[in-house]
């Protein structure tokens, strides 16, 4: 089945959907450092399409390609969530972002496809976006934009029931002929951050500042203040609960979400992971640790790149050639790693994605696709 991408970010998730079937040929992303980290990452993808989809150009573009390697059978986007928003609706007619689901439903009208998947932060169905001046939720003007005896299911879906140890919801949009696509249903068994990360060989144990012998596995260098009121802070509790060694300054306890400065647990699935997973003082982003003889406890920082690739149900080892290793032993990464944290953070858990499409109906019926034999020449396309 060929597939468009829409706001397709770095494309964790091809590699998967690629072998079950799902071919992505097209993709569309904004920024240019992610379009080539794209590029190397899928290097199988046909068209890859750097630009805004909220100009004209952008969207012949992908359009055009579409019809050279397609045709498309299934639109995946997922748009980001600025904008969307009752306030900004009202305030700001004119705010472009607004706009985002509006380009994406014309793209999917005009390359004909037959099924689309929309993913978005929870609130996505019941907020609202400006369109010729008025106020309209997002879930009306999907529907309103859709093919005569096509019906969009609309619904919230969590990572966690999908393979994945991280609790991540989403709404997730199926559209298709007469509602024939339906939401899989959530699997039984919950992975926890245990089964995630809990090896010690796999996932050595780290300090502040730390490296291991294993690429992306090292630890960032905290703030000392940071490290010693975490180092205090037991497993699934947060710095604010500690009697001395508590978020403060100058002596005076702060203020903060009694989520922040705060250590996950090892029986829960991880919590959603953000763009700011690199910082101590975000939303739930300090490792569990291991209680020490002294009664501190381990790995005051946050989760290592590798980890967290584990917790997105990524193979652990899929960022491993994008580092080289040095005479002594250390590693030179081709990517910063902030850059890597945040597409992490804005990602589309894979496993997810998978399950939602293998709900996918019967498709033999369906032009299914093959690579055009002996061409995997890769287009760029820059606005």
């Amino acid at each position: 089945m060929k597939v468009l991408s829409l706001f397709s970010n770095a494309g964790f998730g091809e590699f998967y959907l690629r072998d079950h079937g799902f071919d992505v040929v097209v993709a569309n992303e904004l920024l240019l450092d992610r379009v080539e980290f794209y590029s190397k990452f899928n290097p199988d993808t046909k068209s890859v399409i750097c630009g805004d989809i909220c100009q004209q150009n952008t969207q012949n573009k992908i359009i055009k390609s579409c019809e050279d390697f397609g045709p498309i059978d299934l639109v995946i986007a997922t748009p980001p969530c600025q904008g969307m928003s009752i306030a900004n609706a009202q305030r700001e007619t004119n705010d472009v972002r607004n706009k985002l689901i509006v380009h994406a439903m014309n793209i999917f009208n005009k390359v004909g496809a037959r099924y689309m998947l929309i993913e978005n932060v929870p609130g996505m169905i019941n907020t609202y976006i400006n369109y010729k001046r008025k106020p309209i939720k997002i879930i009306d003007f999907i529907k309103s934009k859709l093919p005569e005896n096509f019906t969009c299911r609309a619904k919230v879906l969590n990572g966690k029931h999908f393979g994945t140890a991280q609790s991540r919801s989403r709404s997730i949009c199926l559209i298709s002929p007469n509602g024939e696509w339906k939401h899989p249903i959530a699997e039984e068994k919950v992975l926890t951050l245990r089964d995630a990360i809990g090896d010690h060989f796999e996932f050595p144990t780290l300090e502040s500042g730390q490296h291991s012998s294993l690429p992306w596995h090292f630890a960032p260098k905290h703030n000392a203040r940071h490290i010693q009121w975490m180092s205090a802070t037991p497993e699934g509790e947060t710095a604010f609960n500690n009697k001395v060694h508590y978020p403060q300054k100058d002596g005076r306890k702060i203020s903060g979400f009694k989520t922040t400065y705060k250590r996950m647990s090892w029986g829960d699935p991880a919590p959603t992971v953000t763009m700011t997973n690199g910082s101590i003082s975000s939303q739930n982003n300090v490792h569990p640790g291991y209680l020490l003889p002294s009664g501190l406890q381990s790995n005051a920082r946050v989760l290592t790149i590798r980890e967290i690739l584990s917790i997105c149900g990524l193979p652990t080892d899929c960022l491993d050639k994008f580092c080289d290793l040095n005479q002594d032993g250390s590693y030179t990464y081709h990517y910063r790693p902030n850059f890597i944290r945040k597409i992490l953070g804005e990602l589309f858990l894979p496993k997810m994605c998978l399950s939602i499409l293998k709900s996918l109906p019967d498709t033999n019926e369906i032009k299914t696709n093959n690579l055009l034999n002996g061409d995997s020449q890769l287009e760029f396309h820059y606005d």
